[in-house]
């Protein structure tokens, strides 16, 4: 994502649907969050809930840990985490990344020098991490510029809308006439969704 801006000429030379996008609102914000486990932990909490609610569950927990470390997410009890507001699953899946970290099943300092696909496949076989996961931290926290995650609710509806598909295969293929540049895609088709609804981009 290191020129948003021809990123965004070859959009927009590609389908008449992202000018349309630019036309009506405008520039999208993208924005960057840093690289480590407070950051996948956060995106952990906000799957399939809002990202207001995520954000209080997360700040609880800092506030409770002091130190957002793997190891202090790892001597918190059942009960602290309940009282944070995390669910028992989400519980379950923040600490079995604590434990992969810690038990060097995972560096995530060394995602800076691997490809989106070692990434990916290093992440998935951690419980309750999967695409959608993974594809946000390859988005937000290593800017890789081809990224789509067809598993969000607001992409997709912003393809029904504008594009009239509803099969997944059109979808599909649809979405790959914008390689390479597909997480800026995900960026105007998220700033669309949201400005039509009257709702700010807070990742």
């Amino acid at each position: 994502m290191n020129n948003i801006h021809q990123a965004i000429n070859f959009l927009t030379a590609t389908d008449p649907n992202f000018s349309l996008i630019l036309e009506k609102y405008g520039l999208p914000n993208i924005l960057v969050r840093p690289e480590g486990f407070a950051t996948l932990c956060k995106i952990i909490l906000e799957q399939q809930v809002s990202l207001e609610s995520a954000k209080a569950c997360f700040d609880k927990l800092d506030r409770l840990t002091g130190d957002f470390t793997p190891r202090n997410i790892l001597g918190c009890s059942d009960e602290d985490l309940r009282f944070c507001g995390l669910s028992r699953q989400k519980a379950t899946y923040v600490r079995a990344l604590a434990e992969a970290i810690v038990n060097k099943e995972i560096d995530l300092t060394s995602f800076r020098v691997k490809t989106a696909v070692e990434i990916r496949s290093e992440l998935i076989k951690i419980k309750g991490i999967g695409n959608w996961t993974i594809d946000v931290y390859l988005m937000f926290s290593l800017q890789s510029p081809d990224v789509l995650p067809l598993g969000d609710i607001g992409i997709i509806t912003t393809i029904k809308e504008l594009w009239q598909l509803n099969n997944s295969f059109s979808i599909a293929a649809l979405t790959e006439l914008w390689q390479p540049h597909r997480t800026t895609a995900t960026f105007m088709l998220w700033h669309y969704y949201l400005k039509k609804r009257g709702r700010v981009f807070q990742p």
